[in-house]
């Protein structure tokens, strides 16, 4: 079994899904040199793997995420297929687990040392990779394997993160994009915080991250199907789009991230500290401050790069931000190219004049020159230590440089070293720098470490985007600094291997983090310490926190939590603690240019991760097995997320309506396509099973008529017709034109009414609520008896009660002749619920049988044992079938069942013989007509 681990995060080989074969049509001899018909039937019948199943579960419990997501997919093709496996995952999340289910070997997904060689070559890849995804805040996870025919494969991914808070709000999103449309997805997330939960929202679908503000974002509600159950501590929400709605959300399977948005209840001053089995957790986010003042610098790249949109999407958004300055604060405005244009001297007041004078200059900016980035930074840099030192308000304001460019450095010192070095030593850790980098060609590593370095952040904005909103979007984060040089401290008898505690800026509506271990798990009280500064003094608070003994209780969630290594029931906080700490250590790796320190930081880094199985860019993943599938998919894989094979169908009727039981029987992806069925131009074919004998006929209608296939309407409740379109014949052809089916309507009137209208291009339902599915996508739906079945770009299979089944074969040319169509071909597998009264031009036939009365073949009545014959008819015979005498000839005949060819008895001149009546009794006045001149079905009706 080949199997192809990929992550496009740059921890391994991405692999991509191979295409699939296109579908070729159906042609004659005449068009020359050609694909055999095997291979085009082969083509055909390959069919994309069908995803039964997109599940995602997610936990949080104290802002702690725990995520799994669980896909099936089946091959419903004749031969082994590649399938693969994608899901986008925030790019702060670290992957926990992976685990592959082929047929019945489970492949374990091992999370291992990766050699130090490639870590640095690690980072350049997961950057590289970031940009091609052009999602902001996501990487994306592929894995690919080959699964055998008609075989089937599931995958189950786990990833945790920490959720930030942001303006106010804890965000977790979930890419709901499955790539096609599912018979069953669901989002189950459960949100546990034991402060209580003190806003939830759940925001519509939205087909990427770059959100902008996220300003009026709420104003459609939910996506459909969303419940939301919730308590003063308890949430639980559940996505569950049935195949209807994911059609009217978006036909392609890519919904979109589905985004809940919450924040908890605060009430001490000194934050809230959760303890369980040794290990804690400090949340501090004070509020009810008065705002710092604020020291900032714009620093704009006006380069000839940024000509155009950017330019003036960035203009726009610092008119908005500059209005948004409060009477406290200064700041001045610097554009830069090759060379540095400084508005001011020095910084501003803010007043209505110089806000006014601000936006003249941001006006008059012009696009010229090259990207002189070391040279802008050391001027900002100075204009702010310059104000700073003669105003002596150092420690009651924060001094803040916001900086976008879309480029690399091009003029002045351009080496990548020496502009970190210089901005380090210039900033002495008193500046704050925010870094923008616009479009697929900024030096974003640049951009990052210069943030790093100097407690600032930055942010990515992709060429597609709006720069001008992610801009305020980013602005909105810091616009309110409230407390600057802050230091938590807990004693060191009672703390040991605490994250960081020491953070330059806190920002209104986001959090401090600090987890670490207690010394004594018996602790009763924990003395906490922080000092910080505000506008208006020196800010002092102490306390003694009550963290009584406490263990992890019953997991009221129901969901799988990672164990960590220390002893008793799964512990969040620990996991917590270990994430934190990895992710520090991973930012001081990459801010370090010391060798010898980049070592050991690594090191240790990488051994944190081992044991807490996280994938970081000093871990890999590989996947372990094959191993026999055990009973119990929990203990393969240890996820309860995983599901055993169950039927894949969905209910067609909207939410609003109670659906009908689902169908009971196992899903059978291989149907038998019996002979019996009309395709082509258009050849009919009748098996008569009893006699072995197969009989063929043509029927030559004209362009737009509607020919009676399956008429049974009064005892089974199900027609089927079939509208005809015209072409032109083949050159030398003996016809003049050529007709073919482009659609195919079946009425199903039992238990309830359906309407199925099939086009080479879609399917239309309409059983209540209408459902168009396109044909280029592989779709289960059903209900209430009906299943429709799309194989992408191959066939449709319509069931009905488990007892009657047609499919509609679809041909499709690439690069189609003048007398070419694409075209449907019409076979029944399976009449066991027709009546006996079942008519029209197949249908009369299904309950009957034949015999030849006069064979001069002499040898058998089966034509299957004649010698094959070089002309195209062989001998003659009379047939006598439903009490009619026609002459016929022995013939071979191609279709498309899977079969090469056939050998059939063939009936002349359209038929005219062999079925009842005339071709005329056989025209339907609409694509719904019921009525019938012949046999039992007389009614007309939609």
């Amino acid at each position: 079994m080949l199997l192809l681990l990929g992550l496009c995060l740059g921890l391994s080989l991405c692999v991509g899904s191979q295409e699939e074969a296109q579908s070729w049509g159906h042609s004659t001899e005449q068009d020359g040199l050609r694909v055999p018909r095997q291979v085009r039937l082969l083509q055909r019948l390959k069919t994309k793997p069908l995803m039964t199943e997109f599940s995602v579960k997610s936990t949080i419990i104290s802002r702690y995420a725990f995520t799994t997501v669980s896909c099936r997919m089946l091959n419903r093709a004749s031969e082994d297929q590649d399938i693969e496996f994608q899901m986008q995952i925030p790019a702060a999340a670290f992957i926990t687990n992976f685990t592959m289910l082929i047929g019945d070997k489970v492949y374990q997904g091992e999370i291992t040392e990766r050699a130090k060689k490639s870590g640095d070559r690690v980072k350049e890849k997961r950057n590289k990779t970031t940009e091609e995804n052009g999602e902001k805040g996501t990487e994306i996870f592929r894995a690919s394997a080959v699964i055998p025919s008609k075989d089937k494969a599931a995958f189950f991914l786990s990833y945790e993160e920490l959720l930030q808070r942001r303006l106010g709000k804890y965000e977790h999103s979930i890419s709901v994009r499955p790539q096609q449309l599912s018979g069953r997805l669901s989002v189950d997330v459960n949100i546990l915080e034991s402060v209580g939960i003190a806003s939830l929202e759940v925001l519509p679908l939205h087909n990427s991250r770059q959100r902008g503000s996220g300003r009026g974002e709420d104003d459609s509600g939910p996506p459909p199907s969303t419940v939301i159950n919730q308590n003063e501590t308890f949430a639980n929400i559940i996505f569950k789009p049935s195949v209807v709605q994911q059609a009217k959300i978006a036909q392609n399977g890519v919904l979109g991230d589905f985004i809940i948005r919450y924040d908890v209840n605060r009430e001490q001053s000194i934050g809230d500290i959760q303890v369980l089995n040794g290990y804690f957790v400090h949340y501090f986010a004070p509020k009810d401050l008065p705002p710092l003042p604020k020291n900032v610098v714009f620093v704009l790249d006006s380069s000839a790069s940024m000509v155009g949109t950017k330019l003036r999407q960035t203009k726009d958004a610092l008119f908005t931000i500059l209005h948004d300055l409060r009477p406290q604060d200064h700041f001045s405005i610097i554009g830069f190219s090759n060379r540095i244009k400084v508005w001011k001297d020095h910084l501003i007041s803010v007043t209505p004049d110089s806000i006014r004078d601000g936006k003249v200059y941001i006006h008059h900016m012009s696009p010229t020159g090259g990207t002189d980035i070391n040279g802008a930074l050391q001027r900002a840099i100075r204009l702010l230590n310059k104000y700073v030192a003669h105003n002596d308000i150092g420690d009651r304001s924060v001094s803040l440089i916001i900086f976008l460019t879309d480029g690399k450095p091009t003029v002045g010192e351009t080496h990548t070293l020496k502009i970190l070095n210089n901005t380090r030593e210039a900033a002495r850790g008193q500046v704050c720098i925010f870094t923008i980098g616009i479009g697929n060609d900024v030096d974003f590593r640049l951009l990052e470490k210069l943030s790093l370095e100097n407690c600032g952040l930055t942010r990515r904005v992709h060429e597609e985007e709006d720069a001008g909103s992610q801009l305020i979007g980013f602005y909105d984060e810091i616009r309110t600094p409230l407390l600057s040089d802050i230091r938590i401290d807990y004693p060191p008898s009672s703390v040991v291997q605490a994250t960081k505690t020491l953070f330059p800026n806190y920002f209104n509506g986001s959090e401090i983090i600090i987890a670490g271990k207690l010394v004594d798990r018996k602790l009763d009280h924990l003395h906490v310490e922080v000092t910080a500064s505000n506008s208006k003094k020196f800010v002092i608070l102490k306390t003694d926190v009550p963290v009584g003994p406490q263990k992890a209780g019953k997991d009221v969630t129901g969901s799988p939590r990672p164990e960590g290594d220390g002893e008793g029931d799964p512990n969040h906080i620990e996991r917590l603690w270990s994430y934190l700490t990895t992710k520090e250590l991973l930012s001081s790796w990459l801010q370090s240019d010391d060798e010898p320190e980049k070592e050991r930081l690594r090191q240790q880094a990488q051994d944190l991760a081992l044991s807490y199985r996280f994938l970081t860019p000093f871990t890999s993943m590989k996947l372990r097995g094959p191993v026999p599938r055990k009973d119990s998919l929990e203990e393969a894989h240890g996820m309860s997320a995983a599901m055993g094979p169950e039927p894949v169908v969905q209910s067609v009727r909207g939410a609003g309506t109670q659906p009908g039981p689902l169908l009971e029987k196992p899903y059978q992806p291989r149907i038998k396509i019996s002979k019996t069925s009309v395709d082509g131009d258009p050849h009919f074919v009748v098996d008569f099973p009893l006699s072995k004998l197969t009989v063929c006929f043509n029927i030559d209608g004209q362009p737009g008529d509607i020919l009676r296939l399956v008429s049974d309407h009064m005892d089974s409740g199900v027609t089927v017709n079939g509208e005809l379109i015209g072409a032109p014949a083949p050159p030398n052809g003996h016809k003049k034109q050529r007709t073919y089916f482009r659609t195919i309507t079946i009425l199903v009137n039992k238990p309830e009414r359906s309407y199925l209208e099939i086009t080479p291009s879609r399917v239309i339902l309409d059983g209540g609520d209408r459902l168009v599915l396109p044909c280029n996508q592989s779709v289960v739906v059903g209900s209430r008896g009906l299943e429709v079945s799309v194989s992408a770009n191959a066939n449709v299979t319509v069931t009905i009660q488990g007892s009657i089944a047609f499919v509609i074969l679809i041909h499709l040319y690439k690069k189609p002749a003048a007398f070419q169509r694409h075209h449907l071909g019409f076979y029944i597998a399976n009449s066991e619920g027709l009546s006996s009264n079942c008519h029209g031009l197949l249908g009369q036939f299904l309950n009957q049988d034949a015999r030849l009365t006069d064979d001069p073949a002499g040898p058998s009545q089966s034509p299957t044992h004649l010698p094959l014959l070089q002309a195209g008819e062989g001998p003659e015979a009379v047939l006598k079938v439903k009490g009619h005498q026609v002459p016929v000839v022995w013939k071979q005949r191609k279709i498309y069942n899977g079969e090469e060819q056939i050998d059939c008895w063939f009936a002349r001149n359209n038929a005219a013989k062999l079925i009842d009546g005339e071709y005329k009794d056989y025209l339907a006045s609409h694509p719904f007509d019921t009525g019938m001149t012949l046999g039992r079905g007389t009614s007309r009706e939609l």
